[in-house]
C-alpha cells in the first residue's frame, strides 16, 4: 500500500489540480484515483485537506444532453414545491423550515416576516 504525497497549501507542483480547478478548465477526474493531497494547517484543529488529481489524466466534462437538462429542471422544481400546500413557492424552500414561508408562519412571524 503506497501513501499519497502530501504538499503544503499552495505548494503543489504543476500538473495537479483539485476538482474545482479541473472543472474551471472544463475537465473532470474521469475515474482516476487521487494522486496527492494538500494540507493547510489550522490552529487547535486538524489540517484542511484538498485532494489533487493529475491534469494529464483528466477527461473533458460530459456535455449536457436534453434529457439531463430536463432532469435538472424537474429536480429544481421539486425543491420549490411546498410539501404542505403543494404550491410552487417561486424559490428553493429552506431546509430549516421544510415548508414555504406562508405555511411556516401562518399569522406572520415574530421576526417580521409577513405571510
Amino acid at each position: 500500500m503506497s501513501t499519497l504525497p502530501v504538499y503544503r497549501w499552495r505548494l503543489a507542483p504543476d500538473g495537479y489540480a483539485t476538482r474545482r480547478q479541473l472543472r474551471a478548465r472544463n475537465l473532470r477526474p474521469g475515474g482516476q484515483p487521487v494522486a496527492a493531497q494538500l494540507e493547510r494547517p489550522r490552529r487547535r484543529r486538524g489540517p484542511l485537506v484538498a485532494y489533487l488529481y493529475r491534469i494529464d489524466l483528466a477527461l473533458p466534462v460530459r456535455p449536457m444532453t436534453p434529457a439531463r437538462w430536463a432532469a435538472l429542471e424537474r429536480a429544481n422544481a421539486a425543491r420549490r414545491l411546498c410539501p404542505a400546500c403543494r404550491r410552487d413557492a417561486g424559490y428553493v424552500i429552506p431546509a430549516s423550515l421544510g415548508t414555504c414561508v406562508p405555511c411556516a408562519y401562518p399569522e406572520g412571524s415574530p421576526h417580521g416576516i409577513a405571510a
